[in-house]
């Protein structure tokens, strides 16, 4: 009778092991990898940097979203810096170039906050076809105009698990003048000017949705736990914005973690990355308990 019950428990093994195919399967990572894909976003072609952890689990998974005039690596490498930080506590992270940015070949024009959320869906809905990741565990990370985005991604959205903005942005009708939206509704797009890279050509529909948004709103229909993570000498986006976030979000693992002495790019550029490792690893920690 055992013998008998061995043979039928050794032929369901094999008739379930030979219905896995090599498609259902995780892969096994000897050693943190990095892979620059191109994610198919209808529209636009999206490129992407996706790592993942040493393992053959499935992984959760971060989604960073970079703010206005940068791209994937966002600014001094501080997302570049962050993906193996994360991953060497088992979680992956895809970051990726809006329209115009980085080594996207499209026009900055397509961009707007509309997009923006649409593509966040398009990567979540990608990654949700990767075996390497545990889709029911996607969280999203925003710099300045990127949190601005993933608060918008994550209102109404159960897709996204936890979600954590560096310096996030309410408004952002403060970088148009009246000059550039008067030439936007008249032409259809104005230029924005920086003084630390080339212009960008700004849609007349960015400044619409900029000035239509209501992120606070947003932010009362996520159900996510929400990290402000904002330093306290930030003179580009208030650190009260983010004080506001936390008073309207609903989820009681919400927090404000004030980084002391930051400013809006977490002092990334002095030469002395302390702070920054600070961010780096609290976001970490962040995203290790919410996940």
């Amino acid at each position: 009778m055992k013998k008998t019950i061995f043979i039928i428990l050794s032929v369901f093994t094999l008739m379930f092991t030979s219905c896995m195919t090599s498609e259902d399967q995780v892969s096994f990572r000897s050693e943190i990898t990095e892979q620059s894909i191109l994610i198919d976003g209808g529209n636009v072609m999206i490129p992407a940097i996706l790592t993942l952890p040493k393992g053959d689990f499935k992984a959760p998974v971060v989604i960073m979203e970079h703010g206005t005039g940068s791209e994937k690596n966002e600014a001094g490498d501080g997302y570049k810096m962050l993906a193996p930080s994360l991953a060497k506590r088992g979680i992956a992270s895809l970051r990726f170039d809006f329209p115009g940015s980085g080594d996207s070949e499209e026009s900055y024009l397509l961009y707007t906050n509309a997009e923006a959320v649409r593509e966040t869906q398009v990567v979540a809905d990608y990654l949700s076809t990767l075996n390497d990741i545990d889709s029911s565990r996607i969280g999203l990370l925003g710099w300045s105009q990127g949190g601005t985005d993933v608060l918008l991604a994550a209102s109404n959205n159960e897709t996204y698990k936890s979600v954590a903005t560096w310096a996030g942005a309410l408004e952002l009708v403060d970088m148009v003048s009246a000059q550039m939206r008067e030439e936007a509704m008249a032409t259809g797009q104005t230029k924005m000017e920086f003084g630390w890279r080339d212009s960008l050509d700004l849609s007349k529909e960015w400044i619409e949705q900029a000035e239509s948004m209501d992120v606070l709103a947003a932010v009362e229909n996520i159900k996510a736990p929400i990290g402000s993570f904002h330093g306290t000498l930030d003179n580009t986006v208030p650190f009260s914005d983010s004080e506001m976030v936390q008073e309207k979000s609903s989820n009681n693992m919400s927090e404000l973690i004030p980084i002391e002495n930051a400013d809006h790019t977490f002092l990334i550029f002095s030469g002395d990355l302390t702070v920054y490792n600070e961010l780096k690893m609290k976001t970490v920690e962040w995203f290790v308990k919410t996940l």
